[in-house]
């Protein structure tokens, strides 16, 4: 059941996840950014399948549109929610850069063992 989309959990008052991985940390957000990623979606198209509320699915959108994971657009009566594919380019940016932060770390530790083998 953990791993099961479900109601966001209450934010204290007046903040928003620290980051997008923040926000990228409940399944249900996930689920929803994958469905986005085949095509624009209101949020009626979004609760399709899931077990949680209309108001629910608003509230999920609001985090991801916060963390700049999605944006939205409106047409008549309805709003159209988009995958933000340059909020998800940050984070693998951010990530490659802390890859090759470590694998030097790594390999200046190998480098040092190499030169030390009565140390490690």
């Amino acid at each position: 059941m953990a791993n099961r989309p479900g109601r966001p959990r209450k934010q204290s008052e007046g903040t928003q996840p620290a980051d997008r991985f923040g926000a990228l940390a409940d399944s249900t957000r996930r689920h929803l950014l994958e469905r986005l990623a085949g095509s624009d979606l209101t949020v009626g198209d979004l609760r399709a399948g899931l077990e949680i509320s209309q108001a629910a699915v608003s509230q999920h959108l609001r985090v991801l549109r916060a963390a700049g994971l999605v944006s939205s657009r409106q047409e008549g009566r309805n709003v159209y929610y988009r995958l933000r594919p340059a909020g998800l380019t940050d984070l693998r940016d951010w990530l490659d850069e802390l890859e090759r932060f470590w694998q030097e770390r790594l390999a200046a530790l190998g480098d040092y063992l190499r030169r030390n083998p009565d140390e490690g």
